[in-house]
């Protein structure tokens, strides 16, 4: 029986030097190419976990696969390799370098743990769904947007049967969490509802917990940001967003912070 993530973590974390965990320092990230091929969900997936990379200050070698989701333990993008470890996600990687003593919320109190959480669940339920539901379940962006996306990188007729494989098995997912049925109104409410409780939470704030952030401000940020850069194709998301000023600072100060200073510091 192959063994939990927590169980390999933790034989890592007994195996490094002197008990002490051990970071790889050739830590290599694995996504689509951003262009022609990435689609919105995978688009703020991968945008949160390269945010938390970089606030945890990993460096880390970007890999683009056309093949990416098929190379992912769970078929799902990003996925991080770490020496001989690969995981995919952004909450087991988070769990993984946790086990090897990098966190970003070991200040916080056991109540401010179970709050993040809270807020992490809430922006994964509602950012994530909309984000798969628009994506797939809306016919005009599905035929036009995200079907020639996800099938560009296959030769006919892969690059039809693919995307309609993917399409069926999104949609059993929507299904299973009570949102195959929604009207576009509904997600867009979602979404709108969303960013008010985060709006409210992040207050004046620059981080939602401390003077720095969290694992909870990466995840935002990969889902917020890539809707802001949705404007060409659902302006309404992006709107959604920028109507809230401090969700469009927060959003502005870990770009800058985090993105363009570390580039430019390179």
């Amino acid at each position: 029986m192959a063994t939990s993530l927590a169980q390999q973590a933790a034989e890592i974390h007994n195996s490094g030097s002197g008990g002490q965990p051990q970071i790889p320092d050739d830590v290599e990230f694995y996504q689509p190419y951003e262009v022609d091929q990435i689609t919105l969900p995978e688009r703020a997936q991968c945008l949160a976990v390269k945010a938390f990379l970089k606030m945890c200050d990993i460096p880390f070698l970007i890999k683009l696969r056309s093949n990416a989701e098929h190379m992912s333990p769970s078929g799902v993008v990003p996925f991080i390799k770490a020496g001989s470890q690969i995981i995919s996600e952004f909450d087991p990687i988070v769990e993984f370098l946790s086990m090897k003593g990098v966190s970003l919320s070991e200040e916080l109190s056991g109540g401010q743990k179970s709050e993040m959480k809270a807020y992490m669940a809430l922006s994964i339920n509602r950012l994530y769904l909309a984000e798969l539901f628009l994506a797939w379940n809306v016919k005009k962006t599905a035929d036009e947007v995200t079907k020639p996306r996800y099938g560009s990188p296959y030769p006919w007729p892969l690059d039809v049967i693919l995307p309609f494989l993917k399409q069926r098995e999104i949609m059993a997912y929507l299904k299973a969490q009570s949102w195959h049925d929604f009207l576009p109104e509904q997600v867009y409410d979602e979404v709108n509802l969303c960013c008010k409780a985060l709006s409210d939470k992040l207050g004046e704030q620059n981080y939602f917990f401390l003077d720095r952030p969290t694992e909870l401000d990466a995840l935002v940020y990969g889902h917020l940001k890539t809707l802001q850069m949705m404007e060409a194709e659902d302006e309404r998301l992006a709107r959604m967003v920028n109507k809230y000023d401090n969700l469009v600072r927060f959003c502005d100060r870990i770009r800058d912070r985090y993105f363009i200073e570390r580039e430019r510091s390179r």
